[in-house]
């Protein structure tokens, strides 16, 4: 079996917590991070509620970054500060093309191109055209981050939207199995702007409940959609033949599916993205330990995943859990602040809870972990992911073990 690729540092931006032990602290205490918009009027919406990074980014980045980014751009660069911090890695000792970076982004371009449209309805008619600055915006997160940490090695953007973040983490590595001795990947999204809004409100997906507590609620009878947030996690992933002794665990197995065509008739293909990745992590289901679950918040989509839980593992045969309750869905930094939770969840022993479900629809097939953390021994997890689209992604990691064991 091909060697595994491992996680070496993680860095969090999240709407519950700023940095990596803020995030995990608040998640395990089921504290949220969801409240009213306050980045623009949003009273006029059919959605209300959502999911906002609380950060100043003066004070942790250098002053002149500042005129040149955007706010998704700058949780990003404070989210890889952290995750090469935390790997111990300085990629000026390196080789010169030896640690690249390669993201997830979704939505984040709207804000930036909602800066550009109001400059063109303004008097200043020198800005580029919305549409010339969105085509290039998408990539800005990666090289930003390149630019910063002198990272000269394979670089890209995924855009699949939720499954932005666990695309990008297989894709890195990939590089590192080709040569790369290690990568920046993940994602970390921003969308919190009235164009933003106005295009995820007409998806029908977000949902109108201005009770914070009651506006997100998978895998619940009162489920009525989803509650948008910002942020996301990057991780550093190194070759197990050169990285140090710390690691959070490895990845293991992934694969990525399209749903057919609305009114085929054919299943969405969940179920197989699921099956292909415990293929290709040589595992069977039985071993895995804790699922993280897409939890999209819309009955049918909820429906949907429970059967293919049901339908991979048995009923109730594994705990299923959705900290993303918390924080909302990040777009493309959603699947990657899973990925992390998930390696800290290996870490500690401890499943994190699914907050605010009080009428569990599917709890005689789903071992929802609600509430409350959960002590358990745990080797592996699975994390899921679908977006907006027709994107399947599965990603599942094994616990961290020491370089002879690898």
């Amino acid at each position: 079996m091909t060697t595994a690729p491992v996680v070496t540092g993680l860095g969090v931006v999240a709407p519950n917590g700023l940095g990596v032990e803020r995030y995990w602290a608040a998640t395990l205490a089921g504290r949220a991070g969801i409240g009213p918009v306050t980045r623009f009027d949003a009273s006029g919406y059919r959605a209300r509620v959502a999911g906002e990074v609380e950060i100043d980014a003066a004070a942790l980045l250098p002053g002149r970054l500042l005129p040149q980014t955007d706010r998704m751009t700058r949780l990003a660069l404070v989210a890889a500060e952290e995750a090469l911090t935390d790997a111990g890695l300085d990629p000026s000792t390196m080789d010169r093309y030896g640690c690249g970076v390669l993201t997830a982004a979704s939505g984040g371009g709207f804000e930036f191109g909602q800066r550009e449209l109001e400059a063109l309805w303004g008097k200043d008619s020198t800005h580029v055209s919305a549409y010339q600055s969105f085509a290039w915006f998408y990539p800005v997160n990666s090289g930003q981050i390149s630019i910063r940490h002198g990272l000269r090695g394979p670089g890209g953007a995924v855009v699949t939207e939720q499954a932005g973040g666990l695309d990008a983490i297989a894709m890195a590595r990939r590089d590192i199995r080709c040569g790369t001795r290690a990568m920046v990947s993940g994602g970390v999204d921003g969308s919190l702007c009235p164009w933003s809004w106005l295009c995820q409100t007409r998806s029908g997906r977000l949902s109108p409940d201005v009770d914070a507590d009651r506006a997100y609620l998978p895998f619940d009878a009162d489920a009525s959609g989803y509650v948008p947030g910002e942020g996301g996690a990057l991780l550093v992933i190194e070759d197990p033949a050169t990285a140090g002794e710390r690691r959070y665990g490895e990845i293991a197995g992934y694969a990525a599916t399209f749903d057919p065509r609305p009114g085929s008739g054919r299943p969405p293909a969940l179920r197989r993205a699921v099956e292909l990745a415990l293929g290709d992590a040589g595992m069977d289901p039985a071993e895995v330990d804790v699922v993280f679950a897409d939890a999209s918040g819309v009955p049918d989509l909820d429906a949907q995943e429970a059967a293919v839980l049901v339908e991979l593992f048995g009923p109730r045969a594994v705990p299923v859990t959705a900290p993303k309750t918390m924080t909302g869905r990040l777009l493309g930094g959603g699947a990657a602040l899973d990925v992390a939770t998930a390696l800290l969840a290996l870490r500690d022993g401890v499943i994190p809870p699914t907050v605010h479900i009080g009428r569990p629809r599917f709890a005689d097939v789903l071992d929802l972990v609600r509430d409350e953390p959960r002590p358990a021994r745990m080797d592996s997890a699975l994390v899921l992911a679908r977006g907006h689209g027709g994107f399947n992604s599965a990603l599942l990691v094994r616990r961290g073990r020491g370089r002879d064991s690898t």
